[in-house]
């Protein structure tokens, strides 16, 4: 099999600049000295070393669809950059073999006072494509990008759908040997992001190679056969998709979000009042991203003063999404608080039931009746990430926040037979 990409120790570092106020005397008249404007200002300026990527190695060979996947700040759009030859890297090396096409960023190589047509027949032309050979892809370009009105139109009117409708589709159809995807295809409709994988599944069974990089995990599962895995510029792991994606979803330690408080952060006349909220996974371990089939536990400590609430008392939590849309309300009713430690109560919710995107609960400890003894708003922030279940076509402004698992009857002459 024929190399297509090859790294050794690739690295690409920057240096961020920091203001910070100067405070002795002397050091502001060696200031001004050096650079009269910034003294004038009254901030000094230092500086640090970031490494976007570091220490890379891998090989990929021709035939391979590989996913990039980590979270964001991980270096995975950097490590585009520098195979696409975009960026230069600070040290290491790259060696390619055969053309590549990128489309990293809205609007990548398009020139906004040109026509469709036109940029058509220059993004061609860059990836050293002839005239010729360019006409000869021209009409099918158009079809899978589906702008045939607006091809004299000059991109800088387009929408951003348009523009990566049009760019993938240059890119996917000029036979580069090389294809690299970044997340820009989210800007993209869930019909256009089908299209677009079921193009890439097409891409690599030609022999050509297809690096992706998504944030949507069933688009990943989906499409590729290898995944590498990017944490803080470093490639942590590579290997089977699956496998993987199953270590990215269970790193989300260092980013959960727990919560701790004091009798007084709830208010000191409160006779009962929630101390601890974390999420967790089945083993207990807090984390705020669970994949899409993996059940979701909210653990909590409350405290009470009254050993008996006259009216009771009714734990309620609700789950809501970005937009604060309520998803759902469940409750519990206590008549006796007897212990004199904190009380400490697990909430599990279903699995596979909630669809991908980024939610956060609502919690309240109250009467019946509604009398509110504490409350808290917008909590335990987390997110559920489609790991490649059956669930995978739909996206989750397509399906709503729930995905029911309902009992089918249907005709069997219409039942796909499984194989034997």
């Amino acid at each position: 099999m024929t190399v297509r990409i090859k790294t050794d120790g690739l690295a690409k570092s920057y240096r961020i600049k920091h203001a910070s106020k100067a405070t002795r005397f002397s050091e502001q008249l060696m200031r001004f000295a050096k650079n009269p404007i910034a003294a004038l200002r009254g901030t000094k300026e230092t500086s640090e070393e970031f490494w976007a990527v570091r220490d890379v190695s891998f090989e990929i060979t021709d035939g391979e669809v590989i996913g990039v996947i980590g979270r964001n700040g991980a270096g995975k759009s950097t490590l585009l950059k520098l195979l696409s030859r975009i960026t230069d890297p600070t040290r290491g090396r790259i060696e390619l073999n055969g053309r590549v096409a990128s489309l990293l960023e809205v609007g990548t190589g398009f020139h906004p006072e040109l026509t469709g047509r036109e940029n058509i027949f220059l993004n061609g032309a860059i990836l050293g494509m002839s005239r010729a050979e360019i006409r000869r892809k021209f009409d099918e370009i158009v079809d899978f990008a589906e702008i045939d009105r607006f091809l004299d139109t000059p991109v800088k009117r387009y929408s951003s759908g348009m523009y990566v409708r049009l760019a993938f589709a240059v890119a996917a159809h000029l036979e580069p040997e090389i294809l690299i995807v970044d997340e820009v295809l989210a800007v993209g409709d869930a019909q256009f992001q089908k299209k677009c994988i079921g193009k890439m599944n097409s891409v690599a069974e030609g022999g050509r190679t297809v690096l992706f990089v998504s944030h949507q995990m069933g688009a990943v599962s989906q499409l590729c056969t290898r995944c590498l895995y990017m944490k803080s510029g470093e490639l942590v792991a590579d290997g089977e998709t699956q496998e993987i994606i199953e270590t990215y979803l269970s790193d989300g330690t260092g980013e959960t979000r727990v919560l701790n408080r004091s009798r007084k952060d709830a208010g000191s006349t409160t006779p009962v009042w929630i101390k601890n909220l974390s999420t967790r996974n089945e083993a207990s371990q807090p984390i705020s991203s669970f994949a899409h089939d993996e059940k979701i536990v909210m653990e909590m400590d409350f405290e009470s003063t009254a050993p008996v609430l006259p009216r009771g008392l009714a734990i309620s939590i609700c789950l809501q999404d970005t937009l604060n849309r309520r998803v759902f309300t469940d409750y519990r009713i206590v008549d006796r608080l007897i212990a004199t430690d904190p009380y400490h109560i697990k909430i599990a919710l279903p699995e596979g039931i909630i669809a991908p995107g980024n939610y956060s609960f609502i919690v309240s400890l109250h009467t019946f009746q509604s009398e509110v003894f504490d409350r808290l708003e917008r909590v335990c922030e987390f997110s559920v990430v489609d790991n490649g279940t059956r669930m995978s076509m739909f996206r989750a402004g397509d399906t709503g926040c729930l995905l029911a698992d309902c009992e089918w009857s249907l005709p069997e002459s219409i039942v796909k037979k499984e194989a034997a």
